[in-house]
């Protein structure tokens, strides 16, 4: 190696050299003990998710093993037993549920002054529910349409229809009137009794 420098002055940067290898050698150094630690801790992280999943794989099988074990002991019988039972609750809930102080105010809104009711006969369909089997005597054909149409437009009134209609010795019409009902009331309530 030349040692000679032609500045008036001897200066030799070789001190300024070996601290700058040093920095960087202890930058090197810190880095690759922060990698081998990120290293060793995902490492450790990725065993403890593994060892976590296999856990809760066995857990799964093992729920899966029990739900089809009670599947198996469910009796059919007892399943549809309760069933009816459940459905027969429901149509005395149902039945409960009939208000017949709403049902007549519904009738005094909408029955024409030419129109008497005889009978009502509530009955339970399961498709469509309440259906009001309804006995009446009236002047006119045209009285018993106004009285549907008045059922109708009230909205807790469904499907109103004749099922059967004579005339009586006093020289009335008996008709047989069937009509679904909501009973609860609903917006754009009915025409009033004139």
């Amino acid at each position: 190696m030349i040692r000679t420098n032609l500045s008036t002055r001897q200066f030799y940067n070789e001190r300024a050299v070996h601290i700058w290898m040093l920095a960087v050698a202890v930058a090197v150094a810190a880095a690759t003990v922060f990698n081998v630690s990120r290293v060793l801790r995902y490492s450790r992280s990725d065993t403890e998710l593994a060892s976590q999943a296999s856990r809760d794989e066995a857990r799964a099988a093992d729920l899966r093993q029990q739900a089809a074990r009670l599947r198996a002991t469910v009796d059919p019988k007892q399943v549809e037993f309760a069933s009816t039972e459940a459905r027969q609750a429901n149509d005395l809930i149902d039945r409960r549920t009939f208000s017949w102080t709403e049902l007549l105010n519904r009738f005094e809104e909408t029955l024409p002054d030419d129109v008497r009711i005889v009978s009502i006969r509530p009955r339970l369909d399961p498709k469509t529910g309440i259906v009001l089997l309804l006995s009446i005597v009236a002047r006119s054909v045209e009285d018993i349409e106004k009285f549907m149409d008045n059922l109708e437009t009230t909205g807790a009134f469904a499907g109103t229809l004749t099922r059967e209609d004579h005339i009586n010795e006093e020289g009335l019409i008996e008709a047989t009137l069937e009509a679904g009902y909501a009973g609860a009331a609903r917006p754009g309530g009915g025409a009033r009794r004139r």
